[in-house]
């Protein structure tokens, strides 16, 4: 039997969960983002501000930033725990993914909500 230490108790059903939810969350973004830009075709930095200047988009937003980190995160993980097999290795990039999703997250928040 094959011992997962970077398995951190999750199961498979919550991965794919994840994965699914945070993919629909996204191509609704996209979606939107999309037909935004088709539907404004002259448009200038005003319009652009005044739509993220809206709670709904900044909310709207921010749930696009958090499922990409979730979905990076599982779909990295998924790559690194099957392809990488000496612990040390996996562990040190896994925790090297961690921070750099964490830092990209935490960077879009600060671009969505800050001054």
């Amino acid at each position: 039997m094959v011992t997962n230490v970077t398995n951190l108790g999750r199961s498979g059903l919550s991965d794919w969960l994840i994965q699914r939810v945070s993919a629909i969350i996204l191509a609704l973004y996209t979606l939107f983002i999309v037909l935004y830009l088709l539907f404004n075709p002259n448009l200038d930095y005003a319009t652009w501000s005044g739509l993220f200047a809206q709670t709904w988009m900044r909310i709207f937003s921010l749930l696009a930033f958090v499922s990409l980190a979730g979905h990076a995160w599982v779909g990295l993980w998924t790559v690194t725990t099957d392809y990488l097999k000496p612990t040390a290795i996996r562990v040190t990039v896994q925790l090297l993914v961690i921070l750099a999703i964490f830092a990209f997250l935490v960077w879009g928040i600060q671009i969505l909500w800050g001054a």
